[in-house]
């Protein structure tokens, strides 16, 4: 296969599972692994493209992110409490990443693990969807500090490939009573910062493994993840609120059962 097309490919696949609860990084694993090629050799790239799928984010919701800066600048409560509470749930990432950065680097190539993981994770949003009883939140500005705490603990389990960093935020908040609609825009706003964290982390980290010919590349996958991202975010809230997560979560586990079959296979 051409890497041209190979690179094209991933870029759909990241934009087009960054922001579902299905995992963007387990997905790119299996994908580089069913087109026949190391997923090891290719996970730099993958992360390298998550800037496109941050800057959808940014794009569509502009006008949320001048609010909050006009906000800050004339001390509005509601621009304060939005900020402190991606702040808050943004710092576990921080420091869990920086502690265990290695060892999540050494689960990045492992397809089976994220297999089993979109297995369980299937799972987990069925008896989240059962039990969870959540409230209207009215904007993630409304989020309640022990709510907000919860959602970036929470987010650290996506550290391992597969659990699905969207997911593990948007069951965190629903578990903790936040509706589905906040639940989401909560953990499309998160990512901004912990993308574009985890993204400068890495290729600080591994420059070194960043040949010229590699940017170009890098360019156009995170250009194709950019626009296929956009289409998917317009469309994912209005899906979840009118049909939940179920559909996420039997496809996660149709996905996990297909995965292993394949791998046990080959």
């Amino acid at each position: 296969m051409p890497i041209l097309l190979l690179v094209i490919i991933l870029g759909i696949v990241e934009g087009l599972t960054e922001y579902l609860p299905v995992s963007s990084t387990g997905h790119l694993i299996l994908a580089t692994e069913l087109l026949g090629f190391d997923a090891d050799a290719w996970a730099l790239f993958n992360i390298a493209i998550q800037p496109g799928a941050i800057l959808a984010i940014v794009v569509l919701y502009w006008r949320t992110f001048r609010d909050v800066l006009v906000g800050l600048a004339r001390r509005e409560p509601s621009a304060f409490a939005f900020t402190r509470n991606l702040l808050i749930a943004f710092v576990p990432a921080v420091v869990l990443g920086l502690a265990l950065g290695d060892q999540i680097e050494l689960m990045l190539g492992n397809a089976v693990i994220v297999a089993w993981a979109l297995i369980l994770g299937g799972v987990a949003i069925l008896i989240v969807e059962k039990l969870a009883r959540p409230v209207e939140s009215h904007g993630v500005a409304n989020v309640s500090v022990r709510q907000s705490v919860t959602i970036g603990l929470v987010q650290c389990l996506a550290m391992i490939p597969g659990v699905s960093r969207s997911g593990a935020t948007i069951l965190g908040a629903m578990a903790m009573g936040v509706d589905r609609k906040t639940a989401a825009e909560f953990s499309f706003f998160l990512a901004v910062p912990t993308l574009t964290g985890a993204t400068a982390l890495q290729l600080v980290k591994h420059h070194d493994q960043i040949a010229p010919g590699m940017i170009g590349n890098i360019l156009i996958g995170a250009g194709v993840s950019f626009v296929v991202a956009v289409v998917v975010v317009k469309g994912f809230v209005a899906v979840i609120q009118r049909f939940g997560f179920a559909p996420f979560a039997w496809y996660r586990i149709v996905a996990g059962i297909a995965a292993l079959i394949w791998l046990g296979a080959r």
